[in-house]
């Protein structure tokens, strides 16, 4: 692949509701789209950075400056055998996994669409149809949460995950296993407890959750493993895992039962197989975690989420729940079963909507090859 121009762009799309967790709430998202260009062929991506350095250090603005200053004078005019390749060319560039997964999943569709094979094909993908779960933000009562369940049960998904932080967590979780005591159902905490919580952590146990996530601290392997020793809880990692050394160095020491893998977090596609193929030896369940995408992320969520060992479902959900209207056509759909179908046609399998994503561009910056 002959790598012609990059282009980044910056939208505003704002959430049909608020999105709560412990470190914030989220009522508009920046999002970052790449655009790239290679033997006449566009791929895109989604960087999925959130607002500010919350979820891991990058932003939408650190991430623009990395790729402008970095990686895409690394790749254009470079001719590259296959998307994963990419790899060894970004191997100098320290962290930024999302603004380097932004390049490299656009260069996977980009290869995709030339092979004329779909995206989870080309990585590997099994599964014709993929489990849906979704993922509740933090609520103003047990029982406004409950309505919300409620809610996304009747929609079909097959599990309700449940934002927790201190002081809004036992009773909530509570009341909603006591509704739905058959119910598929996990917390995650995104780092807000300590290894001073022990004793109310445990206190999760009665609940008969598929996991909790990411309890402590988002840096951290060591001390959730010690955790899980006093957790009949699965423990699963998510901001702790930035490749496959932390996933071995976690499964290693015992810190987690479950791994989320989330493609920009652990640098694209490349690295988010590596991470798979080392939890399918080890039997270790995988899925793959949302982070509020726009149709384009979420079409790549719902790639790499064909892959064998994804067994759990994933945070990857309907474009209805979070936008009016989405970036792509048709819009991401759920079955009443809790599914989605892999696409079938190359590439990302859906149309990219430009006509929107030209009215919504707040800024725009193109580089091409000399």
């Amino acid at each position: 692949m002959h790598i012609e121009a990059v282009t980044l762009r910056k939208l505003k799309m704002r959430l049909k509701t608020p999105f709560e967790t412990s470190f914030g709430i989220t009522r508009e998202r920046t999002v970052v789209l790449v655009e790239l260009l290679a033997d006449g062929v566009t791929g895109w991506a989604e960087v999925t950075t959130s607002e500010g350095p919350f979820f891991n250090s990058e932003t939408p603005e650190t991430a623009w400056l990395v790729i402008r200053a970095f990686l895409a004078p690394l790749i254009l005019g470079k001719d590259l055998r296959c998307a994963s390749e990419v790899t060894q060319t970004f191997a100098a560039i320290r962290g930024h996994e999302m603004a380097r997964a932004g390049i490299e999943n656009a260069l996977w569709d980009a290869e995709a669409q030339q092979k004329g094979v779909p995206l989870a094909k080309l990585l590997g993908g099994t599964h014709p149809e993929i489990k849906c779960g979704v993922s509740l933000g933090l609520q103003a009562s047990p029982e406004a949460l409950l309505k919300k369940v409620a809610t996304e049960l009747h929609a079909g998904y097959q599990r309700i995950k449940l934002k927790i932080k201190p002081g809004q967590d036992l009773d909530f979780v509570r009341a909603v296993r006591n509704s739905h005591p058959d119910t598929l159902l996990s917390v995650d905490a995104n780092s807000a407890y300590t290894l001073a919580d022990i004793e109310h952590l445990k206190r999760f146990d009665e609940f008969n959750l598929l996991m909790m996530e990411q309890p402590l601290w988002w840096d951290d392997i060591f001390n959730h493993a010690r955790l899980q020793k006093q957790l009949k809880t699965p423990i699963c990692l998510d901001e702790s895992i930035r490749h496959s050394r932390d996933t071995e160095a976690a499964l290693d020491l015992g810190a987690a039962r479950i791994i989320n893998i989330k493609v920009g977090r652990v640098g694209g596609h490349t690295s988010a197989r590596q991470i798979q193929a080392l939890c399918l030896a080890r039997n270790i369940p995988v899925w793959c975690g949302g982070m509020l995408e726009c149709g384009i992320g979420r079409v790549h969520n719902i790639a790499v989420s064909s892959l064998p060992g994804y067994t759990l479902p994933g945070d990857v959900s309907a474009s209805k729940r979070y936008w009016d209207e989405d970036l792509i056509d048709p819009p991401v759909e759920v079955s009443p079963r809790g599914t989605i179908p892999v696409p079938t046609s190359p590439g990302l399998g859906y149309h990219v909507r430009r006509d929107l994503i030209e009215r919504w561009t707040t800024e725009k910056e193109t580089w091409r090859a000399r």
